[in-house]
Order: structure tokens, then sequence, then C-alpha cells
């Protein structure tokens, strides 16, 4: 790329980064917990709220329901954590669950894992970015209005962001979640304070409505399908948790250490936020409905249309802080900067997981390399692509985005589970040391009792979600295993193929003869070059080679051949049908065909041109003559190119171009040279 077009890439994603600055973009547990978790702790923004809009079905009275919810999601959370924590110990590489059910599962079921990740990558996106949109819409109509065109947006920034490297983007989304977290807390306890000591009566703005209940008095199987129901839908405070395990060589050292803190830390915090919002909701009395227009009353009259709902937490804001005072706005400031800053998780996690799964083989090869800022720059762009596409299609609803959400991450909490399971059977049977067995043995009791509890909630999500969308989900999964799959066997057989064998097989033979031909339109420059060029490569036999289109044309070539006295011999192979491709194609095959053994080299002369437009005036017949050769085994193609004065002008240009600097793209001199310029000085 020119210096020119390398100035827009530059002011974007800055400079260029050197391969040994690797580990200066390893992260502190300071800056990794809003890197890798920003999605479970942002999950607390939707997450009770989706409880409720579930419960809302079977009318007010089964809201006090939503403790009991939490309390099973806070259960299932520390499960989560704790068995992931063994995992970072386990498998500090980096290949998180995809590594762990490779290993003790095998390739098939890593796959599973892996097809489900991806999957739930994308959709971390897409309903964070959704979510935020909505947020932010209930104070700016322009954004729900251009709701689509804004999410878009807002993932096109945030690529940018994540395509100038992990430490970098992950310091400016440190001070946006922390100031949410802090938010939260503050709300939490002044909402307490409020309301335990000084007895004070918080009400929500939904406080005095009623909601008309479209299933009325809901008792055996039904409720306690829609109390399954609103447990899957809170599950979603635990999408991302499992990015940390991925994302292990991302942390300073010590790795796994680091990661199971923060593991741990963040745990806590989504933990405490989560009930936290669920019971001030209670106290608050909010009312939340999934059709607001229609199911929630005021005075008997429902709201009609034109309502907004706002989400829960902004609701308990208002309760506790007052609406448009100073917290309740930047409260909700926050939040809606972290629902777009939780699509981070995803943007580690999935490019991440694409460079292992393309050092595997199960994706193209270019997901494995970095970019200019040492980040996988494919994987990211490839997450950015589908996560718009996903937004597109479903119009940057989170309500319908959510319905497709869980499936997967549930599908890879279990999955991995099951492979520590049996990760600790192995190492149990080989060892001796007593300490160190019943070190095992607690972390099989972990990881087992993880592996039944997430295998029962993947159960619960299935049979609640399936018809709501979930099907999607589970589409998009058996693709990426069917695409992958196919990518595998791909580049399995060329493998096979191109692989060197012990014994000598025909490609270490020597061709017997190797014979010339070279390609000849007119007698000009290009042509006398390529036939000394041939010349001069002692080939066993030197022919030239022309294709009779125009007879008159070919006439005086033969004559100027002649009067020229030119030692090859000229051969003309007749086209009735003035096609030049297929006679030559079809001479060299008969050549290979008589003498399987020889190996034919063909010339063909190329116009060396300046600009674009001359591409389009010339070597056309070359480039087609070129592409199907490339298909005859045993036959050689060589360029000879001849320039023409437009590209001593492009040369010239370039030269201009090298001489001037782009922003950001003058290098320093090597790390080792600078260090001793102190020292040099000071002797």
């Amino acid at each position: 790329m020119s210096k020119l077009t390398d100035v827009p890439k530059r002011i974007l994603i800055g400079r260029a980064l050197r391969s040994d600055k690797l580990g200066e973009t390893l992260l502190p547990k300071r800056i990794a917990l809003p890197v890798f978790a920003s999605d479970p702790l942002s999950s607390v923004a939707y997450a009770p709220g989706e409880v409720l809009l579930v419960l809302s079905v079977a009318g007010l009275s089964a809201y006090h329901f939503s403790p009991w919810i939490a309390l099973a999601v806070v259960v299932l959370m520390f499960t989560v954590v704790a068995s992931y924590r063994q995992n970072v110990h386990a498998y500090p590489s980096g290949g998180g669950d995809y590594e762990v059910a490779t290993t003790n599962l095998g390739p098939k079921a890593g796959l599973t894992v892996a097809s489900a990740l991806l999957v739930d990558y994308v959709l971390t996106v897409a309903v964070s970015i959704a979510s935020g949109i909505e947020n932010l819409g209930s104070a700016i109509p322009f954004v729900v209005e251009h709701k689509v065109a804004c999410a878009v947006g807002v993932i096109v920034l945030l690529t940018l962001m994540n395509l100038r490297g992990v430490k970098e983007s992950g310091s400016l989304f440190a001070i946006p979640t922390y100031v949410f977290v802090a938010g939260v807390f503050i709300m939490i306890i002044w909402g307490a304070y409020k309301g335990i000591v000084l007895d004070e009566t918080m009400k929500a703005p939904t406080a005095d409505f009623t909601i008309k209940a479209e299933h009325q008095g809901l008792a055996g199987f039904a409720l306690v399908f829609l109390l399954l129901r609103a447990f899957s839908s809170g599950c979603a405070a635990l999408t991302g948790v499992e990015a940390i395990s991925n994302g292990v060589p991302a942390f300073r050292k010590p790795k796994s250490k680091n990661a199971a803190t923060t593991l741990a830390l963040m745990g806590g915090l989504a933990v405490t936020m989560f009930c936290g919002i669920i019971f001030l909701a209670m106290a608050t009395d909010v009312r939340m409905a999934e059709n607001p227009g229609e199911d929630l009353l005021h005075n008997g009259v429902p709201l009609g249309a034109g309502y907004v709902q706002d989400p829960v937490i902004s609701q308990v804001a208002a309760a506790v802080f007052g609406d448009g005072t100073f917290f309740f706005v930047v409260l909700a400031a926050a939040t809606a900067l972290v629902l777009f800053l939780a699509a981070n998780t995803a943007y580690n996690g999935f490019p991440l997981l694409g460079s292992i799964l393309a050092q595997d083989r199960y994706l193209p090869r270019q997901l494995h390399t970095r970019g200019d800022r040492l980040a996988f720059s494919n994987g990211i762009v490839l997450l950015a692509g589908a996560a718009a596409l996903l937004v597109w299609v479903y119009g940057a609803d989170s309500t319908r985005l959510i319905q497709l959400y869980i499936v997967g991450v549930f599908v890879s909490f279990t999955l991995s589970q099951i492979g520590m399971v049996r990760h600790w059977n192995r190492h149990l049977a080989a060892e001796r040391d007593t300490a160190k067995r019943r070190h095992m043995i607690r972390s099989r009791a972990i990881n087992a009792f993880g592996a039944f509890f997430t295998g029962l909630v993947l159960v619960v999500v299935l049979a609640t979600k399936f018809t709501h969308g979930a099907w999607v989900a589970l589409l998009g999964m058996v693709i990426f295993y069917g695409t992958m799959t196919a990518i595998r066997r791909h580049y399995d057989s060329v493998a096979d193929e191109i692989a060197a064998a012990e014994e000598r097989p025909d490609e270490y033979v020597r061709p017997s003869r190797v014979r010339s031909l070279v390609l000849v339109s007119k007698l000009h420059k290009p042509t006398l070059r390529a036939l000394a060029y041939a010349k001069l490569l002692h080939a066993n036999e030197v022919e030239a080679l022309t294709v009779n289109v125009d007879p008159a044309e070919t006439k005086a070539l033969k004559e100027e051949w002649e009067r020229r006295g030119i030692n090859v011999p000229l051969k003309i192979l007749d086209s009735p049908y003035r096609e030049i491709t297929r006679p030559v194609i079809e001479y060299v095959k008969n050549i290979r065909r008589e003498s399987p053994r020889d190996a034919v080299s063909v010339y063909i002369p190329e116009y060396v041109v300046g600009h674009w437009y001359e591409h389009l005036l010339h070597n056309q017949s070359a480039l087609r003559l070129k592409g199907r050769l490339l298909f005859t085994p045993g036959v050689m193609v060589t360029s000879v190119p001849y320039q023409l004065q437009s590209s001593e002008a492009a040369k010239k240009r370039a030269r201009k171009r090298q001489e001037w600097n782009a922003p950001g793209s003058v290098r320093r001199g090597p790390v080792e040279k600078r260090q001793k310029e102190p020292a040099a000085k000071n002797n």
C-alpha cells in the first residue's frame, strides 16, 4: 500500500507496532476486567427487565417469584465462575472451552463448542448494541427513528477502536465501565438507605400502572413453564463469562492467577448488581410488559402504541435519585455507553478463538495473523460484518435478538465442564500425591456440579426459547460447524496432496527435456526480449508460437521473421474461429501427450503500464492464457515484462511518495540502540 493510501489507515488505527512489542499489549487486572467482563457486568441493565417481562404474562401477581428467580441465577453464576476458575488454571493457553472440549471429548465436541461460541459472540455484539441504542433512544428520538443506521454506525466505531489494539481499546472502555458499576452500587446503597433507614416511599414512573395479564391464574405445569422461561431469560446475565478463559494469554503474568482473580471479581460484582436491581424494582413497584401499549393500563385505559417503555434500571434510578437529577443522568449515560462497550467482550473473544481455529485449520489462515496493531484484525472485521448483518435483518430490536441469545453459551458451558470432569479423571488415574489428589477431587466435584447445572439450564433454555427464536442460533451453529468441517477437509486434502514423500516420486525425477514456447503476436521489442530470455536459459528446444487470426498479419509476420533471419522456428497455429487461447492450449497439451516426461515452458511477453485504465487496454489475452495454462500439468508459465514509458512515470510518482512520511508512519530505531544512547551520554 502506498504512503498516500496509508494516511487514513494510520489516522484511524494508529502506527503499526513491531512484533516484539506484543508483551507491551498485555493487560493488568484493572484493564482486563472491563475488557473481558463488560458483557456480564452490563447485562444487569437488561437481564432483570427480561425476567419481569416474562412474568408479566401471568399478571402482577407473578412478580413475587422474581427474588427466587434471581436467587437461582446467583447460584448458577457462582457455579459457572467457580468452574471456570478451574479451567483457567488447567488450560491457560487461551483455547478456553474449545481446547477443553477438544482435548477431553474429541474434535467433534470441540468443533461444536467453537460453533456455539462464534454464534454467541456475534449475538453479543448485536444484542448489546441494539439494547444500548434503545436506552439512548429514550433520550434522543433521532436514534430511535434511525435505530438500524445508528446501530451499524456504533459497530463501525467499535471496530475501529478494537483495530487500534486490545490494550488501547481496553483503556478507553475502562472509564465508562467503572462509572457504570459505581453508579449502580451508589443507587443500590442509596436506595437501601432511603427505604430501610429513612423509611421513605420510592415509586417508579410505572408504579401506578396495572398489568393486563395475557394468561390469568396460571398454575401447575403452565406456571412452572413460565418460571423456567423467566429463569432462562435472566440467565442472560451469564453471557460473556467464558471470555476470560478464552483470553488468558492477554493477561499479564502470572496469567492464570490474574485471570482467576478477575473471574471472581466479575462474578461478585455482577451478582450484587443483578440482585440489587431486582430487589429495588420490587420495592419501587416497577411495571413491565411485553406489549406495553396494550398490556399496561393507567386508570383502566391502555397506554397506547405511542408509549415508550423505559428499561428497569432507568425506572429504578428515577425512583431512587429522582427523574432528571445529576446522578440519574450520569447513570443513564453510563448505562447506554457500557451497553455499547459490552460488545467489546466479543471483539476480544471472537478474533482470538478464530485465530486458534485457523491454526487448527478449521477457519481460513488469514484469521491467524495479527494486524498492524498486533490485534487479530481479520477476525475483528469478520465479527463486525456478521453482527451488522444480524442487526439489519432483525431491525436492531433487542427483544427479538435476545431470544436467539444464551443457547450457544450454555452449549459451551456444558461441554466444557464435562470435558473438565474427564480431565480430572485422567489426572487422578496417574497421580499418587495425597494433597494433589485431594485438590483434584475437589476441582472435579466443582466441575461435575457445574456440568449438571449448566446442562439442566441448557435443556430449560432449549425448551422455553426454541419457538421464540432459539432455533435460529442452532441453525447458525450448524452452519458454522459444516463450514469449518469443510474448510478442515480442504486443508487436509491439500496437505496430503503436496506432502513430500520419503521415496522418490515423479516430482523428484528430472524432466527428460525442456521445450520452450515463446508466444508471438507481432515482431517488436517485447517479443525480441522474450526470445532472447528463452534462448538464454538453454532449453533443449526453443520455438516461437503464433495464432493465425488475420491471414494478412500472419503473412507479414512470417515475411519479417525470415527477413530478420531469426534463428528460432516460427510455428503458426490455424484458428478458423479467430480464437487465441484454445489453439495454444491444445498445442501445449499435444506436446505433453506425445512426450509426457518433457517439461513445457511458455514465455508470454507483457506490457508494464503505469495507470489502472491501461490495464484494460493491454495484456488481456496474456491473462486468459496464463489462467488456462496454470491448470495444465507439466507446464511452467513465465511472464517477460516490458516497461512502457507510463510505468516509468508511475515509478517517479512512487519515489516522491516514499520521500513523504504519512502521520504516524515514522519508525524509531531499534529498541537496543535507544536504550544504549543514555549510557553513552553519561560516559
